[in-house]
């Protein structure tokens, strides 16, 4: 069973996320609260997912954000965003976000993001990718992405593209027909190789290095 905990400053959009999610016989949300009570109820419930708002009146997502992943063992940590508060996502992605979910996503997408999330995946609704990766990577040309991910192995490269479509590591094993386990490992080594990257980071880094997009099948390469 997975477990959430929603954060929003609003009840109604708490309580649709959690009569959404509650549709789900593997999602169980434990709790949901404002931003001031955010970090207790996380510590609380200690859930797989937290569903944040990013931006709330009383104490604001990033904030929160910041506290619970200087603590061991933070939950995967999306953030809850409207195209209004686009400024805040590079600094969220600096901050450890896992992902990025319009409040508007359609509840079938919204659940699948949460087995993703809990998966280790990475989920950046379409319409806010071009700003996570300027937020992030800013100034830094293609080159210096390509020049960053040539240090990685084959398949590390493989990997690394299906991080950047947003795959967690279970559909990763299934696409390159390899053990769970052993891409959780390939996770893990590249990004450290990468100098200690988030998965989010290392999607952003992927597309900018060019191994995101049209070309040849990981299924059908070396």
């Amino acid at each position: 069973m997975i477990r959430v905990v929603v954060v929003d400053d609003e009840e109604l959009v708490r309580s649709g996320l959690r009569l959404i999610l509650g549709t789900a016989p593997d999602i169980e949300v434990v709790g949901d609260c404002g931003g001031g009570a955010a970090v207790a109820t996380v510590l609380a419930h200690r859930p797989d997912v937290l569903l944040l708002d990013i931006r709330m009146p009383d104490v604001d997502g990033l904030t929160v954000l910041r506290e619970l992943h200087a603590l061991p063992d933070a939950p995967r940590t999306a953030m809850l965003t409207t195209f209004d508060a686009e400024e805040y996502l590079g600094a969220a992605l600096h901050a450890g976000a896992a992902g990025f979910l319009l409040k508007d996503t359609a509840p079938e997408q919204l659940v699948h993001a949460v087995r993703v999330l809990a998966d280790g995946g990475r989920v950046l609704a379409p319409g806010v990718t071009p700003t996570v990766i300027g937020g992030y990577l800013g100034g830094r040309t293609d080159g210096d992405a390509e020049r960053r991910v040539a240090s990685l192995t084959d398949r590390e490269r493989q990997v690394l593209a299906l991080v950047g479509e947003g795959l967690s590591n279970g559909e990763i094993a299934q696409r390159l027909h390899l053990a769970h386990g052993t891409v959780k490992d390939h996770v893990s080594a590249l990004l450290a190789k990468l100098g200690g990257l988030n998965r989010v980071q290392a999607a952003v880094l992927a597309d900018r290095a060019g191994l995101v997009g049209p070309g040849p099948s990981p299924d059908t390469a070396p």
